[in-house]
């Protein structure tokens, strides 16, 4: 069972959601509210798995609510403006409802939303390390990544975006800190808390950041940057 809030300043907009929640049976509801600053003084004595926030809201809109969280619940947010689809992407929500919002749909976030719980909370395998490849998880579909084709990988909260060759960017749910285990050190190196980076690839070092294609520039952090210098001075010639 997710326990979950709804928070929205329309009546019957609320009233649906709700209903919708009862009508969901991994779902339980443990509160509503018609303003987002009810919902964050309840957060304070309470636990929850997931919310639906409408994003239009007085006072405090709910997105700036999701931001002002330290660590957010899982978050579907509501609204009749599909302008804020990309934001709402932006702080990591797990799906966007376009008001009227139909049960299908719904039911269709809510089950999106459990599943990302389930992986959050699941009980990590072994895996047999190599150096040439990995499966990982994208979009319920298993990928290889070979490692040669990986130019960097960045960082997004619990996800990450493995940025390849000639290809799309791929984004899976799983830590910076969680993959590094997994790549060759030889080849990989941690150069920002929100960065590894393929040594392989790397062309141009320009005032202390790494430059991918001419226009991506990937700062080296204070903290990893002695063993960045020394990488460079060992592959330097003078």
């Amino acid at each position: 069972m997710l326990k979950c809030i709804a928070i929205d300043d329309e009546p019957l907009a609320l009233k649906q959601i709700v209903r919708y929640i009862d009508q969901t049976g991994f779902l339980e509801l443990s509160g509503q509210f018609d303003n987002a600053l009810d919902a964050i003084s309840f957060l304070h004595q309470n636990e929850v798995d997931l919310m639906f926030v409408d994003i239009q809201m007085p006072d405090l809109s709910g997105m700036d609510f999701v931001k002002s969280l330290h660590q957010p619940p899982l978050v579907i947010f509501t609204t009749a403006y599909s302008e804020y689809a990309f934001e709402g992407f932006r702080v990591d929500a797990v799906d966007f409802l376009l008001k009227p919002i139909a049960f299908p749909d719904f039911l269709q976030a809510a089950e999106k939303a459990a599943e990302r719980f389930r992986m959050l909370a699941g009980t990590p395998h072994a895996v047999q390390k190599n150096d040439q490849f990995l499966f990982l998880k994208s979009e319920y579909k298993l990928l290889r990544i070979n490692f040669k084709s990986i130019k960097y990988i960045e960082s997004m909260r619990e996800y990450i975006r493995i940025h390849l060759d000639n290809e799309p960017p791929i984004m899976t749910l799983m830590s910076l800190k969680k993959i590094e285990e997994f790549l060759p050190a030889k080849k990989f190196m941690r150069v920002h808390r929100s960065y590894i980076v393929n040594t392989d690839k790397i062309m141009t070092v320009e005032r202390n950041r790494i430059v991918f294609d001419g226009k991506t520039y990937i700062p080296v952090s204070e903290q990893y940057r002695v063993a960045f210098q020394q990488y460079l001075n060992n592959n330097f010639l003078p």
